[in-house]
């Protein structure tokens, strides 16, 4: 049975281009805090490791898990499939290890609806504007605009989902952000006072969505 000696689960989404895994990937620097690896059939990245920053399979084992029930949550995002196993996280928390999650809203919704015993802190990170959205995502697929503008039309219905999440935090500044979910967590976590103002979120959507 869990305990309050129990890690926490903390998930991070974003519309693609916001950067959840560069702010998963700066968190999990902390003390007791890991990633939670994910299954996926895309192919890496020039800079992405197997078994490190995701394990790399096709089709037909992503597909064998499913049949399984082995995974926790999945998704299939731009045409690939992603998924998160149950054993390794269980495992994890149980030990005391606050797990971070980097999911779309899917995989996210998934997760709160098992209702798991173990506590959930939930983040949804937005771009500054859309303009510096578009940006990134251009300095990511260079040479590939067309994924850059699908990315964006995706955004527009990525976006709606903020509603369904603990708390929505903007990355203009990647070190200001960090700062903001660390507190946050310590918050929850510590039942402080939380430094959040809903109001200001709200309005920043309206501007992102009109």
């Amino acid at each position: 049975m869990p305990s309050e000696k129990d890690g926490v689960m903390i998930i991070l989404s974003s519309p693609s281009g916001a950067g959840k895994t560069t702010l998963v990937k700066k968190l999990s620097e902390n003390d007791n805090f890991e990633i939670s690896i994910s299954h996926t059939t895309r192919q890496p990245r020039p800079n992405e490791n197997q078994n490190q920053d995701y394990f790399f399979v096709n089709e037909l084992e992503f597909k064998r898990l499913i049949n399984n029930e082995e995974f926790l949550e999945y998704a299939k995002v731009f045409d690939n499939l992603y998924g998160t196993t149950r054993t390794p996280v269980i495992d994890k928390l149980n030990k005391g290890k606050n797990i971070l999650f980097d999911i779309d809203w899917q995989g996210a919704d998934q997760i709160k609806n098992k209702k798991l015993d173990y506590k959930l802190i939930t983040f949804f990170i937005l771009p500054p504007s859309k303009e510096v959205l578009f940006e990134r995502l251009t300095k990511r697929h260079k040479n590939e605009r067309l994924i850059a503008e699908e990315r964006m039309k995706q955004f527009e219905r990525d976006v709606l989902h903020w509603i369904n999440y603990d708390y929505v935090v903007i990355n203009n500044d990647l070190d200001e952000c960090y700062s903001k979910i660390i507190n946050l967590i310590d918050a929850v976590i510590n039942n402080g006072s939380k430094d959040y103002d809903l109001e200001y979120i709200r309005n920043h959507i309206e501007k992102l969505t009109s």
